[in-house]
C-alpha cells in the first residue's frame, strides 16, 4: 500500500496541491471555549457564563529536503524555497476575497467524526527554518512550523448543531411577510424570521441575502 502523504489543497483557482515530501511526525491542534467570569464575595470562584466556541488551531511541523534533487510534478527540485515558496502563497491576500485562501488539508482515509482531518482553515502563522545550503548558498533544508486557524462556513456549522436548520436566499421584491406566508402559511410570523436573523430592519431586505428560516415547534 502507498504512503498517504499529508495533502494542503487550495480551494481557489490558480493555486497548486501541496503534497509534503515527508509526512510530520506529529502535529497540534486546540481549541479554545471562552467563559465571561462573574466574581461573587460570598463565592470562593466565580460565575461562568458561557461565550461561544472559539475556532481550532492546527499547527503543522514540516521538513523538506531536496539534497537528492526530487522530482516534483515532473520538475527536478533543486532548491528548497521552491517548495517551501508555495507555503509562504498561502498566507497572501487574494485580491477578489480580500484575505489569502481557504485550503483544505487532509492525510489518509476516513476518519471518526469530530476528528482533526480533514481540516478546513486559513494560514495564521508561518515560520522557515533554513539549515542546509549549497556551495553558493543556495538552501537545501528547510523546518517550517504553519498554523491553520479553522474557517467554518457558517451554514455547514449551523446544520451541524440545529437539525432543524433551513436557509432561504432572498428573492426580488421579496419580503419577509411574503417568505412567512410561504414557509409558514401565515404572514404574521414574519417576525420569527426577522428575530433568528437579528433584522434591524426587517422591511430591508437585500436579493441575493441569506436567511435562517427556523422550523416552528
Amino acid at each position: 500500500m502507498a504512503l498517504a502523504k499529508l495533502k494542503i489543497t487550495p480551494r481557489s483557482d490558480g493555486y497548486d496541491v501541496i503534497e509534503v515530501l515527508f509526512n510530520p511526525t506529529s502535529y497540534s491542534i486546540s481549541k479554545p471555549v471562552n467563559y465571561t467570569s462573574q466574581p461573587r464575595r460570598n463565592l470562593n470562584a466565580p460565575l461562568l457564563s458561557f461565550g461561544g466556541g472559539g475556532s481550532r488551531t492546527l499547527t503543522l511541523k514540516l521538513f523538506f529536503d531536496v539534497t537528492e534533487r526530487p522530482v516534483v510534478r515532473t520538475r527536478i527540485i533543486s532548491d528548497v524555497r521552491t517548495l517551501t515558496n508555495k507555503l509562504v502563497e498561502l498566507t497572501l491576500i487574494e485580491r477578489d476575497k480580500e484575505r489569502p485562501p481557504v485550503c483544505d488539508i487532509s492525510w489518509g482515509g476516513a476518519a471518526p467524526a469530530n476528528s482533526d482531518f480533514p481540516f478546513c482553515g486559513v494560514v495564521n502563522n508561518l515560520a522557515q527554518e533554513f539549515t542546509l545550503f549549497s556551495s553558493d548558498g543556495t538552501p537545501l533544508r528547510a523546518n517550517v512550523t504553519i498554523s491553520f486557524l479553522e474557517f467554518l462556513a457558517w451554514e455547514e456549522d449551523w446544520r451541524k448543531t440545529d437539525p432543524d436548520f433551513s436557509t432561504r436566499v432572498v428573492r426580488r421584491d421579496e419580503t419577509l411577510s411574503s417568505i412567512a406566508a410561504e414557509v409558514y402559511d401565515d404572514p404574521r410570523l414574519w417576525r420569527v424570521i426577522a428575530d433568528a436573523n437579528s433584522l434591524d430592519n426587517p422591511r430591508r431586505l437585500e436579493p441575493g441575502q441569506v436567511l435562517h428560516v427556523p422550523k416552528l415547534g
